[in-house]
């Protein structure tokens, strides 16, 4: 029996997937594979049975995935199952940064008990009409899952959409509208735009990236949308803008106390991938990248292991999955080692992510127990496992 813990409500779509050889566990000790959303795991004991976890959802900064790396632990997260939720509330803060929406409700309410209302509001609406979205500028900052769907919205709009990302993957990059200007200097989007959104991972070189510099160089009266992380934005930088008239409306959807204060700040309470749909999305994938990496040794969206797909384990095969690091003759050890025991290798696979490689071997018999221990011997190897 294979046991998986949830440490967030998980979504019943994807546990359900699990077959009669799995079983929820409320004791993560217990666990081969946990499914997270939020939780944070950073302070977490692993125990040695842990294979995997996987978080419902894109960003991993709850989990400790270079220590998982060391321990032989795959993370794994969901990326693209949430987009079209993210990008439809992109879309709404759009119209809410150029429309008076929001001010617009709250004058209606402040003046809800005036009998005259329907009269007084022919005067008052001049001061909430904003302007359409229809033919503005729309800066695109990454474009992964998300923001490729957000740009392709923006042009079926109307708008005129310029893309920035450096790192755009092949695949991403055909996903995306021909309309769609690509930009290579992200100064130029901050210069031409009259909207931004932003959709980067929050890492080393993007956190604080929108900060006085960004905003100076930013359209008198721009907008700036933030539904990706609340640590790319110098809540300071960005508290000066809006407050010099520089940046009109700052829209985020990361109710942190900097930004509370905020004169010309939209708020919401991080609802961006929080429906029902993207939760199902997300504990569906989240739930067969875990199956399929415990019964076959493949690894698809990992973030802390290289991807490697040797396909289903074959009819009475035998596969063994060696989780090492990336370094010289590593691979030549495994090799050895199975055959000084005879045993002869009939598939292998070796990939390599930073300084974690990974490699599944099918092989034509039983893995001898001797060949097992010689592995687990390697220095450099961090986990083996009979997979099949």
């Amino acid at each position: 029996m294979r046991y998986v813990h949830c440490l967030n409500n998980i979504s019943s779509h994807g546990t359900d997937l699990l077959t009669d050889s799995y079983e929820l566990t409320d004791d993560p000790a217990q666990a081969s594979a946990i499914l997270v959303r939020s939780a944070a795991m950073h302070d977490m004991a692993f125990g040695d049975g842990l294979l995997a976890i996987a978080r419902a959802g894109a960003g991993v900064n709850n989990i400790p995935t270079d220590r998982c790396a060391e321990e032989g632990i795959v993370v794994f997260n969901t990326p693209g199952a949430n987009a079209n939720a993210v990008k439809e509330i992109v879309l709404c803060a759009l119209l809410l940064g150029s429309r008076g929406i929001v001010d617009g409700i709250a004058w209606c309410r402040d003046n809800a008990d005036d009998p005259n209302i329907a009269k007084a509001v022919e005067k008052a609406k001049k001061q909430f009409a904003g302007c359409e979205i229809k033919g503005k500028k729309l800066g695109v900052i990454g474009l992964g899952a998300i923001g490729a769907e957000v740009a392709n919205a923006a042009v079926a709009l109307g708008m005129d959409v310029y893309g920035y990302d450096p790192y755009v993957s092949v695949g991403a990059a055909w996903r995306i509208s021909s309309a769609v200007h690509h930009v290579t200097n992200l100064d130029d989007v901050f210069r031409t735009c009259d909207y931004l959104t932003i959709h980067v991972p929050a890492m080393e070189g993007t956190v604080g990236m929108v900060g006085g510099r960004a905003c100076s160089l930013m359209k008198d009266g721009a907008v700036f949308l933030n539904f990706s992380r609340d640590t790319l934005v110098d809540n300071e930088a960005m508290a000066a803008a809006l407050s010099s008239g520089k940046v009109h409306a700052y829209i985020t959807d990361f109710a942190v106390p900097e930004v509370m204060r905020m004169n010309g700040a939209i708020v919401l309470p991080h609802l961006g991938a929080s429906t029902a749909e993207a939760e199902d999305n997300c504990a569906i994938m989240a739930v067969r990248e875990l199956v399929n990496y415990i019964e076959n040794g493949n690894i698809v969206n990992s973030v802390n292991y290289p991807a490697c797909d040797m396909g289903a384990c074959p009819a009475g095969g035998h596969r063994v999955a060696v989780m090492h690091k990336n370094v010289p003759n590593t691979v030549s050890q495994i090799t050895n080692a199975f055959g000084e025991e005879g045993v002869n290798i009939e598939n292998l696979t070796n990939k390599s992510r930073g300084d974690f490689a990974y490699t599944l071997l099918d092989i034509d018999q039983e893995a001898p127990e001797a060949a097992i221990a010689k592995l687990n011997s390697i220095d450099d190897i961090r986990r083996v496992r009979v997979v099949c």
